[in-house]
């Protein structure tokens, strides 16, 4: 079998290795970072991840480069890692270069975001194209030297993965079979998409903790830090409280989707409950959603995206952190989108998202744009 990855940070790094200590599994990883393509031409390609426990793994992709024509000859799977906001342009230069001799199934780690619409609607041509995607990274991943090593965090317990609404039962069988040839843990096929898409995640959890630490009021806001500091051990208690209430109008969302739908999204749990079951004793402390963050070990160690302040000393926020252009202009403003649709009130989420809008200085994605323009009418 043969998998492109598209995207070669630090979960497609990961992957690339993870894979190729899989038997039978050819790798192709697709990238636009020339000087990780000329590393792995001109050294001997192999790729190194340690994991959580200090072993270290070593695999070489059996192709890394710039090319979609050769990273995509006769490819069983393509995994697109890249952030949510690349995802529009890397979908349309891949289309003309996927295999037309066979099913190709096109999916996205994570699959949040809506990929499956915009999968589906730039992909409208290839009726070749199975669209899935998975509901969560297999493994953390941190500390990424691209194109030579990366450092392995926590793993997932279970996996789930979703396709696109109007894809047939025999793929979803075939999907099944090909991610357990990748991946340890087992894997779960879920129902529909949306329980992707409403899964809380980063466009929950990376706004409510940036609007607790430079938001109105906040410890830092209009003031720099004297230190980095870590997403999540280091997330204050009012950071944790906001998400709270942000994941309860989540999951309005999805009792609202639910009856306008007829579907069963009651795979779609509560944050903390997600952790607890997706990390179980990595956490040491569960008993709140404050305490279960600062103490879970796939966590520790992810610092926040800060850079070198330019007006003088310390470091600031950095502007171009996924956090803004994944996590909120197209996470959370299609979680916003999707609210306005079903006529759920989410003053949380809301607020969250217009500060960020409004501190960023705006943004150019539009994540609502791959909504199709009827739903849920025209689920």
């Amino acid at each position: 079998m043969k998998v492109t990855i598209c995207g070669a940070g630090r979960t497609g790094h990961l992957n690339a290795v993870l894979f190729k200590q899989r038997p039978g599994i050819t790798v192709s990883v697709l990238t636009g970072a020339a000087a990780v393509v000329d590393g792995w031409a001109r050294g001997d390609g192999v790729w190194w991840a340690q994991t959580a426990d200090g072993h270290v793994l070593s695999g070489r992709p059996d192709y890394v480069g710039t090319d979609p024509s050769e990273a995509l000859t006769n490819t069983d799977m393509v995994i697109v890692t890249q952030p949510a906001h690349a995802r529009p342009a890397l979908l349309h230069d891949i289309a003309p270069y996927l295999p037309r001799d066979r099913t190709v199934y096109v999916g996205a780690i994570p699959g949040f975001c809506g990929f499956n619409w915009l999968a589906a609607k730039t992909l409208s041509g290839t009726d070749n194209v199975v669209i899935w995607g998975m509901k969560d990274v297999p493994h953390t991943a941190f500390d990424l030297v691209p194109g030579e090593r990366v450092r392995m965090g926590g793993a997932k317990a279970q996996l789930f993965a979703a396709l696109h609404r109007h894809e047939s039962a025999a793929s979803r069988t075939k999907l099944q079979a090909m991610l357990s040839r990748l991946y340890e843990a087992p894997v779960t096929v879920l129902q529909d998409y949306l329980e992707i898409t409403l899964t809380p995640g980063n466009a929950l959890m990376h706004p409510a903790v940036l609007y607790a630490l430079i938001g109105p009021g906040a410890p830092w806001e209009n003031k720099p830090f004297d230190r980095p500091l870590c997403w999540w051990s280091d997330c204050p208690r009012a950071g944790a409280e906001l998400l709270e209430a942000c994941d309860a109008e989540n999951q309005a969302i999805r009792h609202a989707a639910e009856s306008r739908l007829g579907i069963d999204l009651s795979s779609v749990k509560p944050l903390r409950q997600e952790l607890i079951e997706a990390y179980s004793s990595q956490i040491e402390d569960n008993r709140t959603m404050y305490t279960l963050l600062r103490t879970n070990r796939a966590y520790a160690g992810i610092h926040a995206p800060l850079v070198p302040n330019p007006d003088g000393p310390g470091l600031v926020i950095d502007r171009a952190s996924r956090a803004f252009h994944e996590d909120i202009a197209c996470g959370q403003a299609l979680l916003v989108e999707l609210a306005a649709r079903l006529e759920v009130a989410t003053p949380a989420i809301t607020k969250t998202y217009n500060w960020a809008l409004n501190y960023h200085g705006g943004f150019t994605e539009d994540a609502s744009a791959c909504l199709p323009a009827k739903w849920p009418e025209e689920a």
